[in-house]
């Protein structure tokens, strides 16, 4: 297994155990953290230098990069999205189902 496949599995597992927990919020981060790890390889693959931005720099690129399916980008939209004030998101969206869908599309094997 490669090095981005161990990291996104990792931070999969991570946002299990955090919503095992009732840890959303940290869900939440390791959904991002597990998409930015498929988007720096996506784009690696395809020979763009990626200074090391953060997951939400790299959700930023794949949102504006318009070769990219509109699913995709708007998956990278949701993972981007602000908490209100009671720290939720709207119903019934899945930031980890997101961040997968991500993967798949971008890095389908």
């Amino acid at each position: 297994m490669s090095d981005w496949k161990t990291d996104y599995l990792k931070e999969l597992e991570m946002a299990d155990a955090a919503r095992q927990r009732q840890n959303e919020g940290q869900a939440r981060v390791c959904a991002r953290r597990a998409a930015g790890v498929a988007i720096r390889e996506y784009y690696r693959r395809r020979g763009k230098s990626i200074s090391n931005p953060s997951a939400y720099d790299l959700l930023k690129m794949l949102m504006g990069d318009v070769s990219q399916p509109e699913a995709a980008r708007q998956s990278a939209a949701y993972l981007t999205l602000r908490v209100n004030e009671e720290f939720k998101l709207p119903a019934g969206l899945d930031l980890v189902k997101e961040a997968e869908f991500i993967a798949q599309t971008l890095l389908a094997e």
